[in-house]
């Protein structure tokens, strides 16, 4: 009986050290937050290092290069292709997230009213968020096609008008993938925007009502400075998620026609894995960094401001 029960006595100091670990905080943290710290060391640093890496090389596909330092960089301002990408990207966010907002917030306040099958429009607003990006950008392609364009079809025989080349046009190209994103991400705005209206105590509209405030003095005073910190919120992320899109230029138009709509992301990966050149394509996409990196402190700070608060 002895002989069987030795074994067990060592493990007693073993499971109470582990016990006493367990119960200091700073140990329990530390163990909770290591798996999360391992993905996004796995996934997220070790691939950013290995961009900058590639970044400071001549490396291609075939070749892993040599040290070069910040010639790519200096290289990439004398390209008038980048140059145009750049130029692209900066108006391709700015008319995507100004007209997102616009639209998200109208959007918003009309889902919040009441009206027949409320709850089941609000599930079909939320379609073009939720359908993968290449779906929604070949139905959008296929409507897009000059020869057989649902939206040349209606400019035809409706409106008795000419068929565009919508993406065959330099300028309509770009009109083309701002359209499709903004039809992509208006609903994250307004879903989003909504969610903080209805947050919004009925007694205030009541009491502004009763102070006579008219519906627009109402939506000013009232609702736009609740609604504004997860307003700005939802725009930061809107902005990031814009600046570096890839599927939806890259499924319509590939960056053409003659780069018209070429933008970082887009040009670099041409420039990386299309035509080979990994150093220089690394170097396009950092280039995106810090605009995304101030933007992302900008947002951690007021977070923390308003948690302080």
């Amino acid at each position: 009986m002895s002989a069987t029960t030795l074994p067990a006595a060592p493990a007693r100091p073993r499971a109470r050290r582990l016990a006493s670990w367990l119960d200091n905080e700073r140990t329990l943290g530390l163990l909770l937050v290591a798996p999360v710290v391992i993905l996004l060391a796995a996934l997220v640093a070790y691939p950013f290092f290995t961009a900058i890496r590639s970044a400071l090389s001549d490396q291609t596909l075939a070749d892993a290069g040599e040290f070069v330092g910040l010639d790519n960089f200096a290289n990439l301002f004398q390209d008038d292709i980048y140059l145009r990408a750049l130029r692209n990207t900066l108006v391709y966010t700015a008319a995507s997230v100004v007209a997102k907002l616009v639209l998200g917030l109208a959007l918003a306040l009309l889902l919040n009213e009441t009206f027949p099958f409320r709850r089941l429009v609000r599930a079909a607003v939320l379609l073009p968020w939720i359908v993968p990006t290449v779906l929604g950008t070949m139905a959008w392609l296929w409507m897009f096609n000059p020869n057989f364009s649902v939206l040349n079809w209606v400019l035809t025989n409706i409106f008795g008008l000419r068929g565009l080349p919508w993406l065959t046009d330099p300028a309509l190209a770009m009109v083309s993938v701002i359209t499709v994103n903004v039809w992509r991400g208006t609903p994250f705005l307004g879903i989003t925007v909504l969610a903080a209206l209805q947050s919004i105590p009925p007694d205030l509209y009541d009491a502004s009502a009763i102070d006579g405030a008219n519906k627009l003095q109402r939506f000013r005073y009232v609702t736009l400075p609740l609604v504004m910190p997860v307003l700005l919120t939802a725009l930061v992320l809107s902005t990031i998620w814009t600046f570096s899109d890839f599927g939806v230029v890259y499924g319509l138009t590939q960056g053409g026609p003659m780069n018209a709509t070429h933008v970082l992301a887009t040009l670099a990966f041409r420039t990386g894995l299309t035509a080979g050149q990994i150093g220089e394509g690394a170097a396009i996409s950092l280039t995106m960094l810090p605009l995304l990196l101030v933007l992302i402190v900008w947002q951690l700070r007021r977070i923390r401001r308003s948690a302080v608060a």
